[in-house]
């Protein structure tokens, strides 16, 4: 055969194998795509029902009408039984005639990972139609469209490259003589071009000076732009998903049949410790404790695995997997640890509101019980009056402290900062306690210096800070002893002190001195007669002016108490 016959002939089989290749490829890639979107959209018009359904079942069948009405959708609600209770194509008594839809495919997918599909033939519209179904409402939410739209714009490609191959072949035969060389050429890039399409590569598109030859890659390059839009949305619409799950708070891991980690996002490593683009190992050996191992073996064995607690060491995790449709595992993390410590800081402070309301309530009850149920001599019914008396009012400054720091930390109490004379409102202070000290035998003294004889403070908020620690102060500072309130400025604030020459703390209690009801000798302490909450609102109250407050103390000689007040213009004052 001379060189144009076969090159006409190797033009023809070429036209006709890129026809074909094409249309197969164009019809599977455009058809996976649009039904992949398709799908995608009916999971969240699935999603949209579901929160749209009414709680009232009799209210269902009406609700489904008008969802599908305003969606253009077949909505069908089934329960856990697989008995259709709301469709949207039919309603009253035909819905008892639907058989049991529990053996649907997308019924049983939604059961086993909460989200299903299905494509065929409906037997009640009797046409084919795409299923989505998830988990929701009284078992399950499924809607439902047609693929006529899928069919027709496949349709619609397949003639354009088939319209345009016809084209090329007719003109190519007329002319394949007398423009061999230059069918020779495109034609190969034109092949070429339609094979990078098919592998997913950029391909390049000729310009053959032939207007059939030109018809058939404009075509091409039409139907690659269109696939490359597809491509591009499924891109973007991956990036978003990726996005989310990067945003989330908590740890995400997802990972194959074997344990291998494909997916980690930022809060994942930061719970984890595999921050700075450290890899992972494999899933099976991620963890070291056994209920940690347990959660991952039952998540490669395919179980879903809701919200089980695991403590790694540092940190208390909720851990949470799901298996994959194609295998493997997605495991999410959520760290609880500041919940739990919260939750224990409750029951502490529960407990010791309880204690501290015990000890007077049963002094207060004994007591009374004994003046109701005998007559002593007057001077023992004055004895027990005065306990029960001195009891009430312990019980009265205990839930006094309590509101006050009920009300500073939430917020309902803001400073207003005023000059206040510190040292006055010191002497007025030691005032108050003058008999206290006396009686003690202890001394007070006031010691400001010059340059913090003024400071910008709440003055009801400085009176309760210094009342609550001079009265601290004076409960364990012994007969001889001596209280010194002293105040100095430094480079950005004024350091107010209470300092005792008391036996002083054991530096392992100084970090938890300002903690609620923590006391370092508790029988001392309420022996004394206090709160357990001076100090703490003392914290509370100095934080609020943007300060803080630090214990120093050293055994046998005493505690210093010190203050850091910013000032204006030094720091801003917060609430």
């Amino acid at each position: 055969m001379s060189f144009t016959g076969r090159l006409v002939a190797g033009m023809v089989a070429v036209l006709l194998v890129t026809v074909l290749a094409l249309a197969w490829s164009a019809d599977a890639l455009l058809r996976s795509s649009l039904e992949g979107e398709i799908r995608a959209s009916l999971e969240r018009d699935a999603h949209l029902v579901r929160r749209a359904l009414p709680t009232d079942p009799s209210r269902l069948q009406s609700s489904v009408l008008q969802l599908a009405e305003e969606t253009g959708l077949r909505i069908t609600i089934i329960d856990t039984t697989g008995r259709v209770v709301a469709e949207s194509e039919l309603g009253g008594d035909a819905l008892a005639t639907l058989e049991n839809h529990l053996g649907r495919p997308e019924i049983q997918e939604a059961i086993k990972s909460g989200t299903g599909a299905n494509r065929r033939i409906s037997h009640t519209v009797g046409r084919p139609l795409l299923y989505v179904a998830i988990r929701g409402g009284p078992g399950f939410v499924r809607v439902s469209t047609g693929l006529e739209a899928v069919d027709a714009v496949v349709s619609r490609a397949q003639r354009a490259v088939l319209l345009a191959s016809l084209l090329a072949l007719a003109l190519g035969l007329g002319m394949a003589t007398l423009a061999a060389r230059s069918f020779a050429r495109p034609l190969t890039e034109t092949a070429a071009a339609a094979r990078a399409i098919a592998d997913g590569r950029p391909p390049y598109f000729p310009h053959a000076g032939v207007r059939d030859v030109d018809a058939l890659i404009a075509a091409l390059r039409e139907m690659h732009e269109q696939l490359s839009r597809r491509f591009e949305d499924l891109r973007r619409e991956r990036e978003e998903s990726t996005a989310l799950v990067e945003a989330m708070v908590e740890g995400v891991l997802a990972a194959d049949a074997r344990g291998r980690i494909l997916t980690a996002n930022s809060a994942a490593r930061r719970l984890l410790g595999f921050e700075g683009g450290r890899e992972f190992p494999n899933l099976t050996q991620l963890f070291h404790p056994k209920p940690a191992r347990d959660v991952v073996d039952a998540a490669l064995r395919g179980e879903v695995v809701a919200e089980r607690e695991l403590d790694l060491e540092d940190r208390i995790l909720l851990a949470s997997a799901r298996p994959l449709a194609t295998g493997g595992t997605v495991l999410v993390l959520h760290d609880v640890t500041a919940l739990r410590r919260l939750e224990s800081v409750r029951r502490d402070f529960v407990a010791n509101v309880s204690h501290e309301l015990k000890t007077p309530l049963t002094s207060i009850a004994g007591y009374a019980e004994t003046l109701a149920g005998e007559t002593p001599d007057p001077e023992t019914t004055r004895r027990f009056l005065e306990v029960i008396l001195a009891n009430s009012r312990r019980m009265q400054r205990l839930v006094d402290d309590l509101l006050d720091l009920s009300r500073i930390e939430s917020g309902g109490w803001q400073p207003e900062p005023e000059p206040q004379d510190l040292a006055t409102v010191a002497g007025e202070v030691l005032d108050l306690f003058a008999g206290r000290a006396a009686e003690g035998g202890v001394g007070c003294v006031v010691e400001v210096a010059a340059d913090a004889a003024t400071v910008e403070m709440d003055a009801q908020a400085l009176r309760q800070v210094l009342s609550n620690l001079v009265d601290n102060a004076l409960r364990y500072t012994p007969s001889g002893g001596r209280i010194t309130i002293a105040a100095r400025r430094d480079r950005t604030a004024i350091l107010l002190e209470v300092r005792d020459t008391g036996a002083g703390i054991p530096s392992e209690h100084l970090p938890r001195l300002f903690e609620r009801f923590y006391r370092v000798d508790p029988s001392r302490s309420r022996a004394a007669g206090g709160t357990g909450l001076g100090l703490a609102i003392v914290k509370h109250l100095i934080e609020a002016h943007g300060g803080d407050c630090e214990a120093l103390s050293t055994l046998g000689v005493g505690t210093t108490i010190r203050c850091r007040i910013p000032q204006a213009g030094e720091a801003h004052l917060t609430a």
